[in-house]
């Protein structure tokens, strides 16, 4: 697939390309709509402080983690259009709460709900492997997710505009973020009528059980429990900085870290429930796939798009503080780490594509974001300003790639349970910011970066021990097993029950 193929817009795979990344742009959006219009809510609403503010933040992202869990399970059984719409649509729901709300409790628990729409990033990956061959699948998610990302961007630059030149008053900033969820539920209703799950019925393959992931063998089967403990066991981080900030009580946090638990215990129950049924009847050699490859992946998002998120909130007092910069410029040098996405994540899933092997790019591009954190803590202020910004762009280079480079490999895993292993991959990105946004508050910007160059060093590690280069990576078609078709036949069989 060449860079030029994204113009052809009467193709139906780009048409769906470009629907997708647009529905991933506007829920973006949405999600970061509260933090360009933070002072206009201190200045119109008297009874808020920094400190809610400061919650309202964490809130925002506290329920990505599990909704990508969920969202993943619910993907491969329903399919990306349906998902995506019905996300687009029920978002709306808290994201209007917010903008009207005029009450503590409702803000915090409408943000609270609304970090959920942080899951619409898997679904779009879903869509766009099921249009994409694996040969094409690397630019093509690095496309989606490079343009859709930038919404974020966008909101931090339109929203202030948006509430001052078209609402003005103390409530537009309430107007700006209504319009914002209007859109998007629009386009949500839009987006079910305009596209279908692949190019024809067979591109949606459903797994045999959606309430858990599927694995090959018993040692896989626990490296799954392994890697799925922490995936809601971090939200205990959340839960202990809300309670330290004071907007919890210890008879609230222990009622909430037992949630944790028994969500936890419960996902475990359910992995058993899946795959001891399967193991025990044996799992066809053609149908087997290395779990340790998805393991693998999933420390490669928490290395860079958990240090992308993670770095992106700190860069800009780093800059000031550092140079002397004012709020301003600071604030300009260090959005060129988020704006490198739509060059870089693109091509990240590009060099996947032409390189002939996706382990070897995701290996050197993990490398060289370690090599790029380790120049970032040698940064102070008797480095040059522009060299200074030379090496943030060089980094950022390496760490939106990498995000590209490794959704360029997740679709070609397993073909059935694409939607879960993007959802674990995914919520493993929010894991990372989650984990590095806390050594954040104990630790110097200098040695905050050799922290995350040393966990892009790990990742790298891993990646050579335990990834695997996909079987037909860049074949025309993705490998269909005999349990696929098995899968398929009974389905063809009641639906054939279900209209006589």
């Amino acid at each position: 697939m060449k860079v030029s193929s994204v113009f052809k817009v009467k193709s139906p795979e780009i048409r769906a390309l470009h629907l997708t990344w647009i529905a991933f742009f506007i829920t973006f959006y949405v999600w970061f709509n509260m933090a360009p219009l933070a002072s206009s809510m201190l200045k119109s609403v008297d009874w808020l402080s920094p400190d809610d503010l400061k919650l309202f933040a964490i809130c925002n992202v506290a329920l990505t983690i599990p909704a990508r869990i969920i969202v993943g399970m619910a993907l491969d059984r329903f399919g990306p259009r349906r998902v995506f719409s019905v996300l687009m649509v029920t978002m709306s729901v808290p994201a209007l709460a917010f903008a009207f709300g005029d009450t503590m409790t409702q803000l915090l628990v409408s943000r609270l709900v609304l970090s959920s729409i942080g899951a619409s990033f898997v679904v779009g990956i879903h869509m766009t492997a099921l249009w994409f061959k694996p040969r094409d699948i690397g630019f093509a998610e690095g496309f989606y997710a490079g343009w859709g990302n930038f919404g974020s961007a966008a909101a931090a630059m339109s929203l202030p505009t948006i509430a001052i030149t078209m609402y003005g008053g103390a409530d537009g900033w309430r107007w700006a973020i209504a319009q914002s969820a209007i859109v998007m539920a629009a386009y949500g209703v839009y987006y079910w009528f305009a596209i279908t799950d692949g190019p024809d019925a067979k591109a949606h393959r459903k797994p045999r059980k959606a309430a858990a992931m599927e694995v090959s063998s018993w040692a896989d089967m626990i490296k799954l429990i392994l890697w799925t403990i922490p995936l809601v066991g971090v939200l205990g981080i959340l839960v202990w900085r809300i309670q330290n900030m004071g907007y919890l009580s210890t008879t609230g946090a222990v009622i909430a870290y037992l949630a944790i638990v028994a969500v936890v215990i419960y996902q475990i129950v359910q992995i058993l429930r899946v795959n001891v049924p399967i193991l025990k009847q044996g799992v066809p050699e053609d149908d087997r796939y290395p779990f340790s490859s998805v393991a693998a992946l999933n420390s490669t998002y928490f290395a860079n798009f958990g240090a992308e998120l993670a770095v992106v909130s700190m860069l800009p007092m780093f800059f000031e503080e550092t140079w002397g910069l004012n709020p301003a410029t600071a604030g300009l040098i260090a959005a060129s780490f988020a704006f490198v996405n739509l060059v870089a994540r693109p091509m990240g899933g590009l060099v996947s594509d032409r390189m002939g092997n996706r382990r070897f790019v995701m290996l050197s591009y993990m490398f060289g974001i370690g090599i790029g954190f380790v120049l970032m803590a040698m940064l102070d202020a008797s480095w040059p300003l522009i060299v200074a910004i030379a090496i943030t762009i060089f980094t950022s280079f390496f760490v939106q790639g990498a995000e590209g480079a490794t959704f360029g490999i997740i679709p070609s895993i397993k073909r059935r349970i694409t939607g879960q292993i993007s959802g674990m991959a995914g919520a493993y990105g929010n894991v990372g910011a989650v984990v590095y946004l806390t050594i954040f508050t104990f630790v110097t910007p200098t040695q905050f970066f050799y922290i995350i160059a040393t966990g892009a060093f790990l990742s790298w590690l891993i990646c050579l021990i335990w990834l695997k280069e996909p079987e037909g990576a860049f074949d025309e078609e993705y490998h269909v097993s005999s349990v696929d078709r098995m899968i398929e036949e009974q389905a063809a069989l009641k639906a054939g029950q279900a209209a006589r």
